[in-house]
């Protein structure tokens, strides 16, 4: 198992300037022109983290408030904030305090104002991520993703994106007009993986690019993975800025870095300019709140209203407060709460360390030391390779829901995949019980075939737009006849989950075999496809 650096970074400090959540910049940075061999790091213990004090929830306080008010609500909602007289049904689902708490927006005291509590909070989670800014979503990272595409359109229409984004990015490349060009991540063939890129292979894309006449104006990268590897992030943001290009780091698992020194640092204290946070993830928050951080970098400036202006188009206009509410408590969950993290942390380690005196099991992390892109790996994260039971992950992970009431994030046809949320306590002995009971069961059962996934193929030739192509007249055509056509849609196989056509590209044989042998094995399957098989390709029309 890989572990990260541990070297100190230096602290950001409130400078007071006007605007809400804004930070000083971080002093020490990795990937400055003192440190040429910048590693991704975690903050000592000893370190000071933060400029503001952390231990307030300014927004969730200001709701509270409000519903405790007892007010008389003659607006939106329709509930009136009122869970015993128009707010019942809210209130037997899911208590009282919802339906109290689920106020509207511009309201004075709440979120109304220049530093309304609604600001307060939004720039204390600046400072605890190490921000320059940052701002709450409610409608996850994937609305992050589509304002980060829209906002650093404004730098210029090139993006090099790495092939392991998620299909929100493709989104944003489509509303924003982003002209695409495309870097491999490393992959694991026999877990079906994709993990990260290293900063050479950063640098040869962008030198690609540079030479055929295209340079590109922004960058997008994914740390950590699904399965828990974390790139250079460091090292990825000196060779973006040394090419004159912004870099959005999707770092949408890794909303808890940064918090305990056993965790990799935030990439924005690493010198990011835009950090994709999906905080409900390992963080805390509730599911589909998400916020995106702007760093300090040499964009920061040119970045701060592009990204409030794509904010204002991809944000509704009747944003959850207690989706809010639960950002500002889980940024103060995470800022305060050192020892508990450690404890989520110790709980995986100990599963970790169960799984290796059992022969039955690995862990998948031990063997990241061979992917060179991965520097270091998240601990909450345990991928677990189960093929030595001689079933598949999809059986695994199926049966110990079924049968012991265990759920868990994922599987692959090899692997399953544990996600322990960073306040998380966990029972670690059920879920080895449990575990165990499997494994039993599975070697009652005996082995069952098991499938061989085809190589990844290259993606075509990107020969027109991707918004062109989405919006532009399409046609339905068996696969046979969309060889050599120009794909519509999106399609991406899973596993291990990479897309492998996008509109504008050319659709190669290669693919279309690819495709259809994912779709036809017990374990795969194909998002995005007009039908199951992958019989039928949406196409341009020509």
């Amino acid at each position: 198992m890989l572990h990260q650096d541990t070297t100190t970074h230096g602290t950001s400090a409130y400078d007071g300037a006007a605007g809400p959540a804004t930070i000083a910049p971080s002093i020490g940075d990795a990937g400055s022109a003192a440190d040429p061999a910048p590693q991704q790091r975690s903050r000592s213990a000893a370190a000071p983290r933060y400029a503001e004090d952390q231990t307030g929830t300014p927004y969730a306080d200001a709701i509270a408030r409000f519903g405790d008010s007892d007010p008389l609500s003659l607006m939106v909602p329709g509930h009136g904030n009122a869970p015993g007289a128009g707010g019942e049904h809210i209130a037997e689902l899911f208590g009282a305090r919802v339906a109290q708490r689920d106020v509207p927006l511009l309201l004075e005291g709440i979120d109304a104002g220049e530093n309304s509590p609604l600001v307060q909070s939004q720039r204390l989670a600046a400072d605890a991520w190490g921000a320059r800014r940052t701002w709450f979503l409610t409608n996850g990272a994937s609305q992050a993703n589509r304002t980060a595409a829209i906002a650093v359109r404004g730098l210029g229409e090139r993006i090099l994106i790495q092939r392991a984004m998620h299909s929100s990015l493709t989104d944003g490349v489509l509303l924003a007009g982003l002209a695409p060009a495309f870097v491999a991540p490393s992959v694991d063939t026999r877990h079906g993986i994709a993990h990260g890129l290293t900063p050479e292979a950063l640098e040869a894309a962008l030198v690609r690019e540079e030479r055929a006449g295209r340079a590109v104006s922004s960058v997008y990268v994914v740390s950590p993975s699904y399965f828990g590897s974390v790139a250079d992030v460091a090292g990825l943001v000196e060779v973006a800025h040394r090419h004159d290009a912004a870099i959005i780091v999707d770092n949408a698992w890794g909303a808890h870095f940064g918090f305990h020194p056993d965790l990799p640092e935030s990439p924005a204290r690493l010198g990011a300019d835009l950090v994709v946070s999906s905080t409900h993830k390992l963080a805390g928050s509730l599911t589909q709140s998400a916020m995106l951080h702007l760093g300090h970098g040499p964009f920061a400036e040119r970045l701060e209203p592009l990204v409030a202006r794509a904010y204002s188009m991809t944000s509704s206009t009747s944003m959850s407060a207690v989706l809010m509410g639960s950002l500002d408590t889980a940024r103060h969950a995470m800022a305060t709460g050192e020892e508990r993290i450690g404890r989520a942390v110790r709980a995986a380690r100990e599963i970790r360390d169960r799984l290796d005196r059992d022969p039955r099991f690995s862990d998948i992390g031990d063997g990241f030391g061979a992917f060179p892109d991965i520097t270091s790996t998240d601990p909450l994260r345990v991928p677990i390779d189960v093929s030595r039971l001689g079933r598949s992950g999809h059986w695994v992970r199926s049966a110990l829901k079924e049968r012991h009431g265990v759920y868990l994030e994922m599987s692959t046809a090899t692997s399953i995949v544990a996600v322990i949320g960073a306040t998380r306590e966990v029972d670690v002995d059920r879920f080895m019980a449990a575990l165990d009971e499997v494994a039993r069961e599975a070697e009652r059962l005996g082995s069952e075939p098991m499938h061989e996934f085809p190589e990844l193929p290259e993606p075509g030739v990107l020969r027109i737009l991707p918004r062109d192509a989405y919006f532009g007249a399409s046609e339905v055509v068996p696969a046979e006849q969309a060889i050599g056509r120009i794909s519509a849609d999106t399609l991406a196989a899973y596993p291990p989950g990479i897309p492998n056509m996008l509109p504008g590209e050319e659709i190669t044989v290669e693919t279309v075999d690819f495709l259809r042998a994912v779709a036809a094995s017990p374990t795969g399957y194909v998002r995005g496809s007009v039908d199951p098989e992958v019989s039928l390709i949406r196409v341009v029309a020509e």
